[in-house]
């Protein structure tokens, strides 16, 4: 399934609509999917643009591929799992193309007292690693961790000063 390319990197060697239709398919019904990530895929295949627009018709057509089901889990996932907040989460499915409306509905998913359970400990392990001359010092840097993961400025001040109680 591998090729080299002239310059000896490897690549995966081009493949057929239907092959593409069956593998992607298949990876569909393991896991939710955008039509982002599959598009990605068939360029690393060298699958032409006709091709590649009939194989995502066909994937939405059938079902495998439902943009609104895919934020939904993507929102889910990255909130549970990775504790992102909705900011980042917004910002991510932005970049995969996802409509905003899409992924104004899946930001629903995200529970706010789960979000702020999980801020106050991401701030409250992320404490014990921080180190700084004074504690605005301190306080400054977990406010901007916790906000380069994706929390609001409000909460994770919110947050940070209930700490000092």
């Amino acid at each position: 399934l591998y090729g080299k390319r002239p310059n000896g990197e490897r690549n995966e060697a081009m493949i057929t609509e239907n092959e593409a239709y069956s593998r992607l398919s298949a990876k569909c019904a393991m896991g939710e999917q955008c039509v982002h990530d599959v598009c990605k895929k068939m360029q690393r295949w060298e699958l032409s643009d006709d091709a590649q627009q009939r194989v995502v018709k066909r994937l939405i057509d059938e079902r495998f591929i439902d943009e609104k089901r895919y934020a939904r889990a993507f929102v889910r996932d990255k909130s549970r799992y990775n504790h992102w907040g909705a900011t980042k989460i917004k910002y991510e499915l932005m970049k995969k193309g996802i409509g905003a409306n899409d992924i104004e509905d899946a930001l629903t998913e995200i529970d706010e007292e789960e979000s702020l359970s999980a801020l106050r400990h991401l701030i409250e392990s992320k404490r014990r690693s921080v180190k700084g001359k004074s504690e605005y010092e301190i306080k400054a840097k977990l406010v901007r961790f916790a906000v380069s993961r994706g929390f609001s400025v409000q909460d994770v001040l919110r947050v940070v000063n209930l700490d000092e109680d």
